[in-house]
């Protein structure tokens, strides 16, 4: 299969999401229409080093089809992060990005035929919420999905509101937002003992996993032990 093209983006959009987290919303001109399936990223050549390949950066698409060529992205500023650097503090409405996409196989299956846990750390929310508005536009049938998104204080808690909207439309979407910094009026602690609560009975279910690598390596050992076997766990890793 032939490579992606590198095409050029314009940021049309900045909006500030959370302390440290932007979103980007981003044209890419020459198509009408930019295609992907929900789950999927695009990858940036962002202008910060020689070598081309410590110049891509890859960020899940926090959007979903919607018939335009415009899509989102959600990204968190990186303590000597050189990408996430760039995209703060040198770009603006307007500037132009080259970017290839999209790409991934973090994408749902065809039938929903199982209770599916959308497991997930920070901006780790971005594939997931692609996936749940587009399964919300296109009425796709499924089980119970449970959305468990973990970080440390309310004010990180990214699409909070459109999330608990999404509650109300999407028969049996459950989301299930934990703080572990912080006490609130919800769920405290770390996303682990929500889907160990949830997975008694050991129901034929699907376990996607996206954020860093120490919540991921710790949920796949988690899930192994309730029963599951290694085809039912997906993951897409952040740094």
């Amino acid at each position: 299969m032939a490579l992606l093209p590198w095409r050029k983006g314009i940021i049309r959009s900045i909006e500030q999401e959370a302390d440290q987290t932007r979103r980007f919303l981003i044209e890419i001109p020459e198509l009408e229409k930019f295609d992907f399936k929900p789950g999927q990223f695009v990858t940036l050549d962002l202008p910060i080093h020689e070598q081309a390949s410590k110049r891509w950066r890859s960020y899940s698409i926090a959007s979903w089809p919607n018939g335009t060529n415009v899509f989102e992205l959600v990204i968190v500023l990186l303590e000597g992060g050189a990408g996430t650097n760039y995209l703060f503090n040198h770009c603006s409405v307007g500037t132009e990005l080259t970017l290839r996409g999209a790409l991934g196989v973090f994408t749902l299956p065809e039938k929903l035929d199982k209770d599916i846990y959308l497991i997930c750390t920070g901006t780790g929310i971005a594939p997931f919420r692609s996936m749940i508005n587009y399964i919300n536009l296109h009425n796709v049938p499924h089980q119970h999905i449970y959305l468990i998104f973990g970080c440390r204080k309310k004010a990180n808690l990214l699409y909070y509101e459109e999330m608990q909207k999404l509650t109300g439309m999407v028969p049996d979407f459950h989301y299930l937002p934990t703080l572990s910094r912080e006490e609130w009026e919800g769920r405290t602690g770390y996303v682990h003992a929500i889907y160990e609560e949830l997975t008694q009975q050991n129901k034929p279910s699907a376990f996607f996993l996206c954020g860093w690598k120490n919540m991921i390596d710790e949920a796949k050992q988690r899930i192994l032990a309730l029963g599951y076997d290694r085809k039912s766990i997906h993951q897409e890793l952040y740094g």
